[in-house]
């Protein structure tokens, strides 16, 4: 094991195991999730981007 993945002691390691906790989220792979979750993720970004946008725009004519 790395040092940095190595865990601090045995109960840490087993806390992390039944929690389902990562070790190193940089192998993340956003793209194998199933896709309605992707849908809703994409749906989520997009409602919060077109809010600032308009908050924006509606700022300077208000």
């Amino acid at each position: 094991m790395d040092e940095d993945k190595k865990p601090f002691n045995d109960a840490i390691d087993h806390m992390n195991k039944i929690e389902g906790n990562v070790s190193n989220l940089g192998n993340t792979d956003l793209e194998k999730l199933p896709r309605p979750l992707r849908y809703i993720g994409y749906l989520i970004v997009g409602f919060f981007l077109i809010t600032i946008l308009l908050m924006a725009i509606l700022s300077f004519i208000l």
